[in-house]
């Protein structure tokens, strides 16, 4: 199949170990769905993959045969179930098959190595580490979240007649007693002689930074910083998730009465963090688009709160609209809607304006969160805005609220 596909030949170097001398083997970088060819150059070893490669047609069943380890990233209990069974697997004496994983957990462009889950490296035994090359002039493998899709790759693909791909067996990497005791360390280190052998550099992205910055782009923000420095930068300054949203919003009420417009001073003070902190000031320059050296305190925490939920439109449309409610009441005026709907849905001002105008037939000036609601659920066209929330309730997936740290509190030693 894979020869009909133009993968003639696949260049093997170096020599690939046992399964008593290395239980694992650590494959990167993780670029494209043409990888699975691997599975069958390598032997059919057990690979760790996401759950949904079982809905791939045809190719489900090849991958059920290496009897794989199924990652399932809705199910919270997922990640430590799959990483103790990698441990049984790879410290059993049983004639298990060597465990393949891609440490990336998600596809790259190849340009660098991104960091590297510790999945792989908890269980403190050697590990081999494997490099994947497409040396093709016209690259039509990398298949990315950002970029063609896969048909598009796949067609490109097989207009080419050899599609040169190489493999490279570096030698087992056995972890000292540190690294045994400290997993990320371990796959850190491993993922620089991977990085070394492949001439490219480390990144500290990872799989969750991809999420953060697909939410980016969709908010019109330059997404190789936007959500991601707002991350990083957070956790420079020691500002870590905490259950106090509801306090957080009960302290900030006088905001909501105000404009929301604050100053460099005024958001250090708010933070409780020092004006003079480099990071701060970087991360109100995120919010400071207009060069105003002001920004909408309550943009920031509406931020926080997709961050934080990510997968929840509705907690952080509600989030939203407490902040811009004046005077708490419960109910919200067309100026503070536009603002709301622009900083948590994106939306513009003239589908704001119809949205109020429909949703309030009285004439009364002002809407609330549950006559918006109501609106939104009866017209298809608003439908996205409660999608996810309705399919984690079925599901049972809802994640947990996540709430906003309080002014000031810092990470735990």
């Amino acid at each position: 199949m894979f020869t009909a596909g133009g993968f003639h030949l696949v260049h093997v170097k170096g020599h690939p170990a046992h399964r008593v001398d290395a239980p694992i083997l650590a494959v990167s970088p993780h670029s494209s769905f043409f990888d699975v060819l691997l599975i069958v150059v390598m032997g059919a070893p057990s690979i760790v993959a996401k759950g949904e490669v079982t809905k791939i047609p045809f190719f489900a069943k090849y991958i059920d045969y290496t009897q794989p380890v199924y990652v399932w990233r809705e199910d919270p209990n997922s990640r430590q179930n799959t990483i103790q069974e990698i441990k049984n697997r790879a410290t059993s004496k049983e004639d298990w098959p060597q465990i393949m994983i891609f440490p990336e957990g998600t596809c790259t462009n190849r340009s660098c190595l991104i960091t590297f889950k510790p999945g792989a490296f908890y269980p403190g035994v050697p590990v081999q580490p494997v490099i994947i090359r497409y040396n093709n002039r016209i690259d039509s493998f990398t298949w990315t979240w950002d970029g063609p899709g896969a048909l598009k790759m796949l067609w490109v693909t097989l207009c080419q007649f050899h599609n040169f791909c190489e493999l490279e067996y570096l030698p087992v990497y056995t972890p000292s007693e540190e690294e045994k005791q400290d997993a990320k360390l371990f796959a850190s280190n491993v993922r620089q002689v991977m990085a070394d052998a492949l001439g490219v550099p480390v990144a500290d992205y990872t799989y969750d930074d991809c999420r953060l910055m697909h939410k980016a782009k969709l908010k019109n923000l330059p997404y190789q910083t936007g959500l991601i420095e707002f991350q990083k930068l957070r956790q420079r300054l020691g500002l870590n998730l905490k259950n106090v949203e509801e306090e957080l919003l009960d302290q900030y009420a006088d905001i909501a009465i105000s404009d929301g417009q604050i100053t460099l001073p005024d958001f250090a003070r708010y933070l409780g963090i020092p004006e003079s902190e480099p990071a701060l000031v970087d991360l109100f320059k995120l919010y400071d688009k207009d060069n105003s050296n002001t920004i909408d305190f309550r943009e920031y925490l509406v931020g926080y709160c997709q961050y934080a939920k990510p997968a929840n439109n509705e907690d952080t449309l509600r989030c939203a609209f407490k902040l811009f409610d004046r005077g708490g009441k419960g109910r919200i005026l067309l100026r503070d809607l536009i603002k709301a709907l622009r900083a948590s849905l994106d939306m513009t001002q003239e589908e704001t304006e119809r949205i109020f105008k429909q949703t309030d037939q009285d004439n009364k000036g002002y809407i609330t969160y549950e006559d918006f609601e109501a609106h939104a659920k009866r017209k298809p066209e608003y439908a996205k805005i409660f999608l996810t929330y309705q399919e984690s309730i079925k599901n049972g997936t809802r994640p947990r609220t996540a709430h906003l740290p309080p002014p000031g509190k810092k990470k735990a030693d």
